[in-house]
């Protein structure tokens, strides 16, 4: 189970013998080294509008490119340093938060992805921290926090195995779903949840060993600094973990018309293709906030089986690891 488990991840560090086409571009930049949820109904149509989201920039003018990292550390210095909030996405959020534990609802694809994404950070985190991955309970000892938690469907898991998790969501009504949840079963009863933003939890000068944020950036105001307050929250040597879409024309064409236009998993306005973030963007926002990308996966979907799997292709949605410096 271990080994197969250690094929499906990927180190940086061994891509560059014979990096996947995919990958090559993310190694240029750093040698070294989804679904997401929104209101369960339609947006409603304006005059005119296309019965298709606005695509992509075509033209190299208009569309953005790594170097443009830093319009989300600069150029909306007039949007606020002090909260990565943006109440469009909280109003997405609240709109459908009682239906967080319904498996067949607006959340389905994160419950389907979720065994794929514990995989990874089990493999991640007990090789960081030296736990032993076949253990019942590997993150014994250790401190996690699930930023963005919604209605806890990452925490509970994440605390069965272990962990002393805090889980914090700037949705209040996510917040009171995922303590009802967590008050069935005396494993999870412990989770500390809290209404806020990962942010004020920085003011507060709370450090956790694993900063956990996954299909969460992609939503917040301000990438560069949201990553900030995540290394913040990282004690020094810890690990933080991320996972988002990428801003990439297949993730276009399969994300957004494909699942929310065509398939209608996700309620159409989920995503916002400017919103997402290329690999190597994510890296170099990742560098600035004092933390090294170590590894970085792909999740693809099949089909024919319904499940997801960890891959080298990060072309559509991934998931990055990475540690804080040590001062």
């Amino acid at each position: 189970m271990a080994s197969k488990l250690l094929k499906r991840t990927f180190h940086i560090s061994t891509w560059s013998a014979c990096p996947p086409r995919s990958a090559r571009s993310l190694i240029a930049v750093a040698p070294s080294r989804f679904f997401s949820d929104s209101n369960s109904q339609p947006v409603p149509a304006t005059a005119g509008s296309s019965p298709l989201p606005p695509g992509p920039p075509t033209t190299p003018n208009d569309a953005p490119s790594p170097s443009s990292v830093s319009r989300y550390g600069s150029k909306r210095k007039s949007e606020s340093t002090h909260s990565s909030v943006k109440d469009p996405e909280l109003a997405k959020f609240a709109a459908i938060s009682d239906t967080w534990w319904d498996s067949e609802g607006p959340f389905k694809p994160l419950h389907l992805m979720n065994p794929t994404r514990l995989a990874f950070i089990r493999s991640t985190l007990c090789r960081h921290f030296g736990k032993d991955p076949y253990s019942v309970r590997p993150f014994e000892g250790l401190k996690i926090i699930d930023v963005g938690c919604g209605g806890g469907i990452l925490s509970e898991p994440l605390a069965r195995m272990g962990a002393a998790v805090t889980g914090i969501d700037a949705v209040d009504k996510n917040i009171k779903i995922a303590r009802v949840h967590a008050d069935l079963d005396p494993v999870t009863s412990n989770i500390e949840y809290s209404c806020m933003t990962a942010e004020k939890l920085v003011e507060e000068e709370r450090e956790f060993d694993a900063v956990i944020a996954l299909e969460v950036i992609e939503h917040v105001a301000n990438p560069s600094e949201f990553c900030k307050s995540l290394s913040a929250l990282t004690i020094a040597g810890g690990a933080t973990v991320v996972s988002t879409i990428n801003r990439s024309m297949r993730a276009y064409a399969t994300a957004i018309v494909a699942a929310e236009y065509i398939l209608h998993w996700l309620p159409k306005g989920t995503h916002q293709w400017s919103s997402f973030l290329t690999p190597e963007e994510l890296v170099l926002i990742f560098n600035r906030a004092s933390l090294s990308v170590k590894e970085m996966a792909g999740f693809v979907y099949n089909p024919l089986t319904g499940r997801w799997s960890l891959s080298d292709d990060i072309s559509v949605n991934f998931i990055a690891f990475g540690t804080k410096d040590v001062q």
